[in-house]
């Protein structure tokens, strides 16, 4: 593959480095160059195949609880094996309404944090956490899930772990250093139809793996523009910021699992494209009144924003998103092959020499037949909800994984592989959609094969 301009590891994502800091990476830099500056710390070692430690008992910390964090506090407490210790959030009424919330269930009442901005990191300090759980808006991510894991704390962290760059390679190092794990609450990476196909492709129904598509396409229109959904319309607000694929990971997430990305594979390769602002200033025009605060903003990131990503063995990566634009919701989840395809929204499949006649034909029988032991487990869970199951299978396999002393399903490079458009989709829209190359977050462990997502059945310890 040809030497491509590289991006720095200390991009900025923010509006500013579409219109100054871009002149700071220099024209002349290459792919190898980008690894190199980049090395391990003396003592620093691979997070790769490192189990967590046993937990009898995991004790969680909770960092956000606005609408993702409190709808995700009863799954974390209902894990067999997992207690909720400790609550935070800068609105200390939110503390509260959490452990009220616990406690109502017959829960034990969790400490509770809040009333400012660094009230968080009190909460770090105490001694009975063993894993961190942040859901708070993106800016906070990278800070909060650094000082969890400085505070001796696994982190799992809601979508993205950050959003610039050099943050990326500064949590992977952490990681490292701390020997503690930070991963991506990658909730979407565990629906039964995105197991199931992960199980197809790694048995070959779809002969040799040579493209997909994935993505998040969801009308956020009312949510956005509400004012009370998005505290203080911090999501909103980021579409003032910049122009970005500020979201792609719950579609990427799993095409990459399928490719066996980090694991045999790796992202070289991103472009990046993106069409004009229209869908919120539209909205606003139709539906907002004179004196609403979003009179005051302008709206720059492109409705629809799309990264081409290849990897190193030569597939392609299609990843889209959209929440500014009318339409139904889906994250595509579309892989294919030389022996056929499968794709969602609505699930169908084409597979020879099963099919013919150039007619997509009913997914439900392949699921059936290819479901993730994960799935035939919980399927008949009474806590199974949440987006359809998947945010309570999320949280029972974290939980299971550090119980039983197991390697995690995604760790700290997958996290920060699947993040990595954000800030270098900023990169190569500012160069006219121009390939940038993708930092090799393992510094080379990608090239072996090891287990994932597609994980052998194990039980929760008693």
């Amino acid at each position: 593959m040809a030497d491509l301009p590289s991006v720095s590891r200390r991009t900025l994502f923010g509006g500013a480095l579409a219109a100054g800091a871009l002149a700071a990476i220099p024209a002349s830099a290459t792919a190898a160059e980008e690894a190199a500056i980049s090395p391990r710390r003396p003592g620093q070692r691979s997070m790769i195949g490192v189990p967590f430690e046993r937990h009898q008992t995991v004790r969680i910390g909770m960092i956000g609880l606005g609408n993702r964090g409190m709808s995700m506090i009863g799954g974390w407490s209902a894990v067999p094996g997992a207690a909720v210790t400790a609550v935070c959030d800068i609105r200390a009424e939110r503390a509260k309404a959490a452990a009220d919330k616990l406690a109502a269930a017959g829960k034990p009442r969790p400490a509770e944090y809040g009333g400012s901005a660094e009230a968080y990191k009190k909460m770090l300090a105490r001694d009975d956490i063993d894993l961190v759980y942040i859901a708070t808006p993106w800016e906070f991510h990278y800070p909060q899930g650094k000082a969890a894991l400085l505070a001796g704390k696994h982190v799992g962290v809601e979508l993205p772990i950050a959003t610039e760059l050099d943050q990326l390679w500064d949590l992977v190092d952490t990681s490292e250093q701390t020997r503690k794990h930070l991963f991506l609450a990658e909730n979407c990476s565990y629906g039964r139809n995105e197991l199931a196909i992960l199980k197809m492709a790694h048995e070959g129904v779809f002969g040799e793996v040579t493209n997909g598509h994935g993505g998040y396409l969801h009308d956020l229109r009312e949510l956005l523009f509400s004012d009370t959904y998005y505290t203080d319309a911090w999501r909103r607000k980021w579409h003032t910021r910049s122009t970005a694929s500020f979201y792609p990971m719950h579609g990427l997430a799993p095409i990459a699992a399928c490719m066996d990305v980090n694991r045999g594979d790796r992202f070289a390769t991103l472009r990046a494209t993106a069409t004009e602002p229209k869908g919120l200033a539209d909205y606003r025009k139709r539906h907002m009144p004179p004196g609403h605060p979003s009179w005051k903003e302008t709206y720059i990131n492109g409705d629809l924003v799309t990264c081409l990503i290849e990897t190193e063995q030569g597939r392609i990566i299609r990843a889209e998103h959209d929440v500014s634009s009318p339409r139904p919701y889906s994250r595509i989840n579309s892989l294919a092959g030389s022996r056929g395809i499968v794709e969602d929204y609505p699930a169908r499949i084409y597979v020879e020499p099963d099919h013919g006649g150039h007619a997509w034909k009913d997914f439900g029988p392949y699921r059936e037949r290819h479901d993730h032991w994960l799935w035939k487990t919980l399927k008949d869970d009474p806590n199974l909800g949440g987006h359809g199951g998947m945010d309570y299978v999320l949280q029972w396999r974290i939980v299971q994984q550090m119980r039983a002393g197991l390697v995690p399903d995604i760790d700290v490079y997958d996290s920060a592989a699947w993040c990595s458009p954000v800030p270098l989709s900023v990169v190569s829209l500012a160069r006219g959609g121009k390939p940038v190359a993708v930092p090799d977050f393992t510094r080379g462990g990608w090239t072996k094969a090891r287990p994932g997502l597609d994980s052998q059945p194990s039980e929760m310890p008693g």
